[in-house]
């Protein structure tokens, strides 16, 4: 009876040696990724320290708006074909060129004024608009203030002392387009003011989804860039100023992050828009579990641009056709600088954090199941003795 339950316990041990599960690859596994193949691309796997992520950083933040746009000096809009305008004029007597009505006016030290309101007219299909006595002015192009110097140039010898105002009635060109994930998809006009970002989206009736769930697009000509509306808010440098035909896209879009391997929670967890260091992720799913986690093989799966890794580290690294390439970056928590390099590395949307098993884990479960098979062998031996 004894060599049957002998014989038993071996045949248990080696299924359970053939059975013992990972949570994933191991630390030596991982590391030895770099340069194979993912597709078309080339994996790259790189050693997080404070130089790499100084350069994502620097990546990140060349994409961000202020870096993408910039914030030149006030733009005046320009008129542009099929706006509307208004032009009043008004000349000091005794000449009276227009006939208008008199009109008090202090630039005349006092005496009377005459005004006259021309109707109002659509910039033409030339970018012109008409002055009586001045005849055709070029409109398209200029600002009103340009317009009226013009006007006031041509009168001058025909009207005593002309003075001019042009006002935009109707703005038909400078505009920008706000659609998607806002209370109103329409057409924001741009006044001499100098909208903003934030005040164009506050005149479309704001996001119609939460603030830390939004992202903003904006696409002028051949340049686009896309932030969180957290950052935004949070940074008045990304509160860009608009310009015409700007087209701002308003995304609903949760960020997440997926968290796998030796850790409390496997998830996927979501975060805001303003931003998530490592560390605050590794809080999030719990930490490292004690008793299975390498702290040697903390690893973040990513997408990322060629710009933020090295050059010499992915030579032969080819970027897929969004023009990326897989990256796995390696933090090493056994030493104390991995807890700083930790809070300052930015945790990003679709991010899989990976946390590998301590090589003595799978021995340890190895031993465990190993003491739970004598236990159970010795219960069946006692049983059988008994009876």
């Amino acid at each position: 009876m004894s060599r049957i339950l002998l014989a038993s316990l071996l045949a248990v041990l080696v299924g359970a040696c053939s059975t013992l599960g990972a949570a994933g690859p191991g630390t030596g596994t991982v590391r030895s990724s770099d340069g194979e193949p993912y597709g078309a691309a080339e994996i790259a796997v790189v050693e997080l320290d404070s130089n790499t992520n100084a350069r994502i950083t620097a990546s990140r933040d060349a994409q961000s708006f202020a870096r993408v746009f910039g914030d030149p000096e006030f733009f005046a809009p320009r008129l542009e074909r099929g706006d509307v305008v208004g032009v009043t004029i008004w000349e000091a007597p005794p000449a009276v060129l227009f006939g208008g009505q008199l009109t008090r006016a202090g630039s005349f030290d006092g005496g009377a004024a005459q005004g006259t309101s021309l109707p109002d007219q659509r910039v033409d299909e030339a970018g012109a608009i008409t002055v009586p006595f001045a005849g055709k002015v070029t409109a398209a192009g200029r600002t009103t203030t340009q317009i009226q110097s013009e006007i006031i140039r041509r009168l001058d010898g025909k009207a005593n002392d002309p003075q001019v105002l042009v006002r935009l009635v109707d703005n038909q060109a400078n505009n920008v387009t706000v659609m998607g994930k806002v209370a109103q998809t329409r057409r924001v006009p741009l006044s001499s003011r100098g909208e903003r970002l934030l005040d164009v989206l506050a005149q479309a009736g704001g996001p119609s989804q939460e603030v830390e769930q939004t992202s903003v697009r904006v696409a002028r000509g051949e340049l686009a860039a896309t932030m969180p509306l957290d950052a935004i808010i949070l940074d008045p440098a990304q509160n860009i100023a608009l310009r015409p035909e700007d087209i701002v896209t308003v995304l609903h879009q949760p960020y997440s992050f997926i968290a796998l391997g030796a850790v409390a929670r496997n998830a996927e967890i979501p975060f805001e828009g303003s931003g998530l260091s490592l560390a605050q992720a590794l809080g999030r799913m719990g930490g490292l579990r004690d008793d299975r986690a390498d702290i040697r093989g903390v690893f973040v799966f990513r997408f990322e641009e060629p710009a933020a890794i090295e050059p010499s580290q992915i030579v032969d690294v080819q970027s897929r056709q969004d023009g990326k390439i897989p990256v796995i970056y390696r933090l090493d928590m056994s030493d104390a600088a991995g807890l700083f390099l930790a809070q300052d590395f930015q945790v990003r949307d679709d991010d899989v954090i990976y946390v590998s098993s301590a090589p003595g884990a799978d021995l340890q479960k190895f031993l465990q199941t190993l003491s739970n098979v004598a236990l159970s062998t010795i219960a069946i031996s006692n049983s059988l003795d008994n009876n």
